[in-house]
């Protein structure tokens, strides 16, 4: 069934729903269960039976994106939140969120890729325009100084600032691309401009630049 962006395919013991739009590369879930899904094919393309519910469910907390969600039936356990919430910064690439998150006022779920090159055209969520853009920054900024937070988890609300950066609020470890601890915060801006000299960090460019998003 599908139903705009979204197609939702049910199973004996589980349904999947893959959502095109957020979507930043199926490569991944054909690798890990290339008989679930099934790569160059016409017609259905998705089957959850082609697999256990385990390892549908691990498929999707593989799924940066979020694109890829489990709903099992089998009585076992749906994936869970995160014991500790994280902001991975992918290396020329976007801000890989998981947590429980609130973007602008709606849950969305537990994952999301979010755009900080400020070209896609998708946003705030990421569409892959950073490769075509040729956007460049790090993945692995310089550590700070940084205490353990008292809360680890929880809501986190991701506010996307008109013409201006992401408003994060809430318990969050920001991680480099190979699982560096960068920071621990409570509450912090990220760039979404994609032209910040001190990203991930928003600096105020986006005034200068004249950066225009919803």
């Amino acid at each position: 069934m599908s139903q705009g962006s979204i197609e939702t395919v049910r199973g004996q013991k589980a349904t999947i729903s893959f959502d095109s739009q957020l979507c930043i590369h199926a490569r991944r879930c054909v690798i890990s269960q290339p008989g679930v899904f099934k790569a160059n094919v016409v017609g259905a393309w998705i089957d959850p039976d082609a697999a256990s519910p385990e390892e549908l469910v691990f498929v999707a907390m593989n799924c940066p994106s979020g694109a890829i969600k489990v709903q099992r039936h089998d009585g076992g356990a749906d994936e869970q939140p995160p014991r500790v919430n994280s902001i991975t910064i992918r290396e020329n690439g976007p801000l890989a969120v998981n947590a429980t998150i609130s973007l602008a006022g709606k849950d969305i779920g537990l994952r999301a890729t979010l755009c900080r090159c400020g070209a896609s055209k998708n946003k705030p969520y990421c569409d892959g325009s950073h490769v075509s853009a040729g956007f460049t920054a790090s993945g692995e900024p310089a550590s700070k100084p940084s205490e353990m937070l008292a809360e680890r988890g929880g809501a986190l609300a991701i506010t996307p600032y008109a013409n201006g950066p992401l408003g994060i609020a809430g318990s969050v470890e920001i991680l480099s691309g190979t699982g560096r601890t960068i920071d621990r915060v409570a509450a912090t801006a990220l760039c979404r401009c994609g032209q910040s000299s001190q990203k991930p960090y928003c600096d105020g460019t986006h005034k200068a630049v004249g950066f225009v998003a919803p």
